[in-house]
């Protein structure tokens, strides 16, 4: 007799199996990775077999059958791996292994769909350029690693300014890892861009190439997941989550831009890319290739580099300007005199630029001068932003909208004054003065629909002169030798947050943005606009020199025990009842208090800003012991969530939160 041993796709965090079912004669090629629909109490339910058993603590008469084993399983080497992502972040089982299932799994489906072509956008060549000697020094190494030669690194940073030729080495890797007969998976930090990442790869590789992303539907999904897992397709490129793509012998995984943030999932569980590559690396002994202009600097740390000094077609890196906002008169708008001046430069010439504010809306917020009264969300502890061209109010983490009003609804008074600006208003602002100079905005309020990221940025490449203006995906990875000019306004918003990354995310804004001029044989310049033009973030990046603010970053994390020189762990506590998510946040804090290894510091539970109706507490651990920690916290989240009682409070876990 066989007995599988099966995980329920439940979503109940206090049930944890695996449960064991008989399987019939007929179900005799069912094995670790299929996915089967068995009979669970009273329902149908899909599950994951992770195990094969010939016998079971449960009587054979006992024992249930499966309905039904699917078409389509899953490697056992990715049932480990979800299983391992289960595990390393708190989370279950069940969701763990549903990162790795093949789209839409158990739905029926009539026939195939018609697999999704994406264009790309820039007007970089797409063939094959001759390396420079130190792109080539790197696909040496590179190519090394995946022999096995002796001493060879097997984890790399590929550190190269922007414009460097980062790409054309990870094409050349790829290339390799496929003449010796291993696969490659590819992954870009934005939706947005792995259509300008896949027409790069596929113009080279053509069909060896799949593309795994959210924006395409579960079919188009299904399809290239299908076409890798039979080996048609070998290399797949995508997001985040194509790090879970079915690509057998795996011998190559490529993170661009690896530090960015997108890279770290939000919901449950909420793993890091970078991290579950890096595993599944090891495991399947295949080579790790991270690559960015702007390292982490716990990757500037903690793996060997390769490096690309200098741009591929011989330009200097663009000058950097930066002004000091302290200065000048309020009334006189957002953007500087010298850069409506640059700007007017670009139009004359016929040339194009590129303005950030990583701010959506037209304003951040309204208020009443009269009374001071301010408009805030019903549901959350925030100012509702004015969205001018809806005429709404809008909130940023609920999505609850009002009338934008024309008087006070307090005091009856008409002087409302928006104030700040948001990406709305700069489009406005630009569009007045530098018309008929088309103006596109790319943010993810007009970027929202399916494929609309792309045709921004595919109509600002064709445009023969246009600005483009947008928060921080105007900064990433774009190729368009025609802008001579970046600009980003407000740039030290990002410093304000509590945060102890927030000086890492500003120099990687700042010198992404900065990365976007000059491509072309006109060149260009680079406009910052803040407030704290001393700032080591600012300063640096306005040199373009990564390796000094790195060490001056590590340095002070060093001093303040953070990471890389320690480990966090976050649980995240909400209700709509206060007083017992108070209650419970304390009960909990005083369970890990007893239990933590020693040495960690326990924060918290922390008060933090109401969202969509729910009040909500933070606890936060900074452990030297990060395995210890996390089995603590798994194991006290586990009984709490098996305790009926507490079901109106809600507990998540986050795992080295970003």
């Amino acid at each position: 007799m066989s007995i599988a041993k099966v995980e329920p796709l439940t979503t109940a965090r206090a049930l944890r199996g695996p449960f064991d079912y008989r399987l019939p004669a007929e179900m005799a090629d069912v094995g670790v990775g299929s996915v089967v629909r068995v009979p669970f109490g009273r329902q149908r339910m899909l599950g994951v077999v992770v195990g094969l058993a010939e016998t079971s603590e449960i009587p054979p008469e006992r024992l249930a059958e499966p309905i039904e084993a699917l078409e389509t399983g899953v490697p056992a080497e990715l049932v480990r791996l979800g299983l391992w992502v289960a595990r390393e972040y708190c989370s279950t089982p069940s969701r763990g292994l549903r990162l790795v299932l093949p789209p839409g799994a158990g739905v029926r489906r009539r026939r195939a769909r018609p697999r999704v072509e994406h264009t790309g956008v820039g007007t970089a060549a797409a063939g094959a350029p001759k390396l420079l000697p130190e792109q080539d020094e790197a696909v040496a190494a590179i190519v090394a690693a995946l022999d096995g030669a002796t001493g060879a690194d097997r984890e790399l940073l590929l550190h190269g300014v922007t414009g460097s030729g980062k790409t054309e080495v990870y094409l050349a890797a790829v290339e390799a890892a496929l003449a010796m007969g291993r696969g490659a998976i590819v992954l870009v930090p934005e939706i947005g861009l792995a259509p300008q990442a896949v027409a790069r790869f596929r113009a080279r590789l053509g069909d060896r190439i799949a593309v795994l992303h959210s924006a395409l539907t579960d079919g188009e999904r299904y399809d290239e997941w299908r076409r890798l897992r039979s080996g048609e397709a070998s290399v797949c490129v995508g997001p985040r989550s194509a790090v879970f793509a079915p690509v057998e012998n795996l011998g190559l995984l490529v993170i661009d831009e690896e530090h960015d943030p997108s890279y770290k999932q939000e919901g449950d569980p909420s793993y890091d890319a970078r991290a579950v590559a890096r595993h599944r690396a090891a495991e399947c002994g295949a080579v790790l290739l991270a690559g960015t202009a702007t390292p982490r600097p716990e990757t500037w740390l903690g793996m060997p580099r390769l490096e690309l000094p200098r741009r591929v077609d011989g330009l200097r890196m663009p000058p950097v300007e930066v002004l000091d906002m302290r200065g000048t008169d309020p009334r006189s708008g957002p953007l500087h005199p010298a850069t409506w001046e640059a700007l007017e430069g670009v139009r004359r010439a016929g040339a194009k630029a590129i303005v950030m504010i990583n701010r959506r809306g037209f304003a951040p917020w309204l208020t009443c001068r009269s009374c001071g009264h301010h408009w805030n969300c019903p549901n959350c502890d925030v100012s509702l932003i004015v969205h001018r061209h809806s005429r709404r109010l809008v909130c940023h983490h609920c999505s609850h909208a009002e009338t934008l009003p024309s008087v006070c609804g307090k005091c009856d008074s008409t002087t409302l004054s928006r104030a700040g600006a948001g990406t709305q208003r700069i489009e406005e602002l630009l569009t007045r003065r530098l018309g008929p100079m088309p103006v596109f905005r790319l943010d993810s309020d007009i970027a929202a629909g399916r494929g609309a990221h792309a045709e921004i940025l595919a109509r600002f490449d064709v445009a023969d002169s246009a600005v483009l203006v947008g928060t921080q995906m105007v900064a990433k990875g774009h190729d368009f030798p025609e802008v001579t000019l970046s600009a980003i306004l407000d740039a030290d918003a990002t410093l304000r947050f509590p945060d102890f990354r927030a000086g890492e995310r500003t120099f990687a804004m700042v010198a992404q943005l900065a990365g976007r001029s000059g491509r072309g044989e006109a060149g260009g310049e680079v406009i910052v606009q803040t407030l704290a033009p001393e700032a080591p973030s600012i300063a640096r990046a306005a040199g373009h020199d990564a390796a000094a603010f790195l060490e001056g970053e590590l340095e002070r994390r060093r001093a303040l025990r953070y990471p890389p020189f320690s480990h966090l762990t976050r649980i995240n506590l909400s209700s709509e009842l206060e007083p017992r998510l108070g209650s419970v946040a304390a009960h909990l804090a005083g369970e890990l208090a007893d239990a933590l290894p020693e040495g960690t510091d326990l924060l918290g539970p922390a008060p933090m800003f109401r969202v969509r109706g729910r009040h909500r507490r933070r606890l936060l651990m900074k452990a030297a012991d990060r395995e210890g920690t996390v089995a603590v916290v798994r194991e006290v989240v586990e009984r709490l969530a098996a305790d009926r009682s507490l079901r109106e409070v809600s507990i998540g876990v986050d795992v080295d939160p970003q």
